[in-house]
């Protein structure tokens, strides 16, 4: 207990000699957990706004008017067998009217342009329960040579299928490319971190070098050299981690419900928990990241 009352007194003591760079770790730190965190909860709202879009991912195959049901039937069971689909539904040519209507009543002389005809097809409605295979699927499907008899379109099979084939490519190729940057920023200021430690404790072993002679020639072990020194790294990443903790708790309290009104479409809710989680990662990354700076600097610089 009195070594470490050592250490924690030296290492507030490092605090005072080296004021400006001490500073400048505690800031680095601060503002690299800040932007991490940042970038975890905006990881974690994009996550399920893009797990929402992806729930809606579905195909839609158009079949032909005059299309025998026993061949529908066919086709549908044939999909239902299909790995990744969650459902498969049909929608006949009166139902589709129906639903144009209802996606029309703002617009009703449209309604009056078909003069009481149905030129929409009837379709075989697939939901899925993954959606990174729908390209497989609807390839499945334009393959099949029952469908390609009573698709809507013999000539172009591909053409009776609708499943936003570019929106999904795009999502999906998005997502995949946020993540790759995200790891990218995190290496990045966790980088920027470890550096300013690692100056910081150069600076201290600097200026308590003829202290640390002295130490030496009176037997002092290697552990209790070192301690202040892990003791000063890990202080500057607790507090940095804190202050970081604190500022998003503040965006959480303050900000977010202010977004979330401004953007009620959208939905920006994060639970409590997930928020406890990565408050207690950042403390942790902020005390491993000290901790390694405060050694790679003593390994370097402090021959004991």
């Amino acid at each position: 207990m009195s070594s470490l009352f050592y250490f924690f007194k030296e290492s507030l003591q490092g605090f005072a000699r080296n004021l400006s760079t001490t500073l400048g770790s505690i800031i680095t730190i601060f503002l690299s957990l800040l932007i991490i965190g940042v970038f975890l909860v905006g990881g974690t709202i994009v996550e399920r706004l893009v797990s929402s879009i992806e729930s809606e991912v579905s195909i839609t195959a158009y079949i032909a008017d005059d299309a025998p049901q026993e061949s529908i039937d066919a086709v549908m069971n044939s999909v239902r067998s299909m790995g990744g689909v969650e459902s498969v539904g049909f929608t006949t040519k009166d139902q589709a009217l129906e639903k144009f209507k209802e996606s029309m009543t703002t617009n009703p002389e449209i309604i009056e342009q078909l003069d009481g005809t149905n030129p929409l097809p009837a379709s075989i409605d697939v939901s899925l329960s993954d959606p990174q295979k729908v390209d497989e699927i609807a390839g499945a499907i334009e393959g099949d040579e029952t469908f390609r008899s009573i698709c809507d379109n013999p000539e172009d099979p591909a053409d009776s299928l609708k499943y936003g084939q570019k929106t999904v490519d795009r999502l999906f190729s998005v997502t995949k490319y946020v993540r790759y940057l995200g790891v990218a920023l995190v290496l990045l200021l966790v980088f920027i971190a470890l550096v300013f430690i690692n100056n910081t404790i150069r600076l201290a072993i600097m200026a308590r070098r003829k202290e640390i002679a002295i130490m030496r020639l009176v037997g002092a072990s290697n552990g209790f050299i070192r301690g202040p020194f892990l003791m000063e790294g890990a202080l500057h990443a607790l507090i940095g981690s804190l202050l970081a903790v604190g500022v998003l708790q503040v965006l959480r309290v303050y900000a977010i419900p202010k977004l979330q009104s401004a953007l009620s479409f959208l939905s920006l809710d994060v639970s409590g928990h997930t928020y406890v989680m990565i408050y207690v990662m950042l403390v942790v990354a902020g005390l491993v990241i000290g901790l390694l700076g405060a050694a790679f600097a003593m390994r370097r610089y402090l021959k004991v």
